[in-house]
């Protein structure tokens, strides 16, 4: 073995366990390896069984599950579960599975990678199978348009990969194009789903293929549901695993896959149901029966915390994460709040807008489906944190009633209203950065 790439594995393994002894992050190891030895990955000798997922939203929930899966049926599985996903991370979770002769003693290796960064680590491992949930406009101060980004990926995929591809979303679907052996998954036509398009901007209006005008049978969801273009032979691509049903029955709620493997959620957003269905995916190409595949999903609480019940004083909520600076996440946790009877209220807290970089740029508000509250009945609605007032600006603009709004800029301060003058089931809806602002506040539960 080289002297480096021994001294990379040596350093790396080394500066991982003084990390996790002071509490720190999980990407400085692997930042300090590629510096003794730049193409490291090259050397670390990985098992046959390598998978990879990708996109904007959804991928360490939908890697958390596929891991939960392979390990509930009997595989060893390595997993960026911090979810660390450039390449520093995946360096630092790889060597940290790898004896020192530089070889990965699991069975599995499962790598969530972010979209940009993809291109980068794939120059050195190319995992047998690549997942892609979705593209949304993310995260527009580093990424720009989806359509960029779709570019980008494409310089990550290899002839011989695998590709596991929504075919619901048509910028994704369309990496399959013309390509043998590609698997898709999708959800069919749902209850909820819309014949018209209601979101803000629309990056579903023209193929992906040839840039005309595409149309549209129904929408799950903004630009994701089944559609054709109107010259070219695009369209939506049959799938092999679809999401077949969405329900509840007895007060518990449940999906099918496939027609026939019920399986019990906690939740049934249509987010969680899309990274179910691609983990169940992803595990059966990976050789997982299916029956067990969909047992091992029934009833599995993410540990991520995207989705948190708490109470707070009297009060039980629910708290909703979604990502920073993408409006597709919002809109989807507006949508629960919306789909939701019973009488409530609703807290939203923009108190810091990236975690990468410097920015108060809040333009990406107005991309948020705030409307689709005037389509619920909402006791309250309090916005929190130190952008309250562009909050309040996008909600008077929105047509939103203005006596039910309460603005904050502090959150204990909005938590303390909310605890001594609501009696309402209570929503709140913020991102990561600013997910423990209100965790350090209220009581976590058990979800339910």
């Amino acid at each position: 073995m080289k002297i480096r790439v021994f001294t990379a594995i040596l350093v790396c393994k080394i500066i991982r366990a003084l990390a996790r002894l002071m509490g720190r992050g999980s990407s400085l190891p692997g930042k300090y390896a590629l510096k003794i030895c730049p193409d490291i990955l090259t050397h670390l000798q990985l098992p046959g069984l390598s998978i990879a997922v990708t996109g904007s939203n959804g991928k360490t929930s939908t890697v958390e599950m596929i891991a939960h899966v392979l390990k509930s049926n009997g595989l060893k599985v390595a997993y960026n579960k911090e979810g660390s996903n450039q390449i520093e991370g995946v360096v630092t979770f790889l060597i940290g599975d790898s004896t020192m002769s530089g070889k990965v003693k699991s069975d599995v290796v499962l790598l969530e990678t972010d979209e940009r960064y993809s291109r980068r680590i794939f120059k050195y491992f190319r995992p047998r199978y690549l997942v892609i949930n979705n593209l949304y406009r993310d995260q527009m101060t580093r990424n720009g348009h989806p359509e960029w980004i779709k570019s980008i990926i494409d310089q990550a995929i290899y002839d011989e990969m695998t590709l596991i591809l929504n075919a619901d979303d048509p910028l994704v679907s369309s990496f399959g194009k013309d390509r043998e052996g590609t698997i898709y998954f999708g959800a069919d036509k749902l209850p909820g789903d819309r014949t018209e398009y209601e979101g803000i901007y629309n990056d579903g209006k023209y193929c992906p293929i040839c840039k005309s005008p595409m149309e549209y049978e129904y929408y799950h969801y903004n630009h994701i549901g089944k559609y054709r273009c109107t010259y070219c032979d695009f369209e939506r691509p049959v799938t092999d695993h679809a999401l077949t049903d969405t329900r509840n029955e007895g007060g518990s709620d449940l999906i099918t896959i496939d027609g026939k493997y019920d399986i019990p959620v906690f939740f049934t957003g249509i987010y969680h149901c899309y990274n179910i269905l691609a983990a169940y995916t992803a595990s059966v190409v990976a050789g997982i029966d299916p029956g067990r595949a969909a047992s091992s999903l029934g009833g599995y609480i993410l540990k991520s915390g995207r989705i948190s019940d708490f109470t707070l004083g009297k009060l039980y909520g629910r708290l909703l994460l979604s990502k920073h600076e993408n409006s597709v996440s919002y809109d989807r946790s507006i949508d629960v709040v919306v789909n939701d009877k019973r009488k409530k209220s609703v807290m939203i807290i923009v108190d810091a807008i990236s975690r990468k970089y410097y920015t108060s740029d809040s333009s990406w508000l107005w991309d948020i489906n705030f409307e689709n509250l005037n389509n619920t009945d909402l006791d309250r609605i309090i916005l929190a944190g130190q952008y309250c007032d562009d909050l309040a600006v996008r909600f008077d603009l929105a047509g939103i009633d203005g006596s039910k709004i309460k603005t904050f800029e502090s959150v204990q301060d909005a938590a303390d209203y909310c605890r001594n003058k609501l009696d309402s089931f209570l929503y709140v809806i913020t991102c990561f950065s600013d997910k423990e602002k209100i965790l350090s506040i209220v009581s976590r539960r058990e979800l339910s």
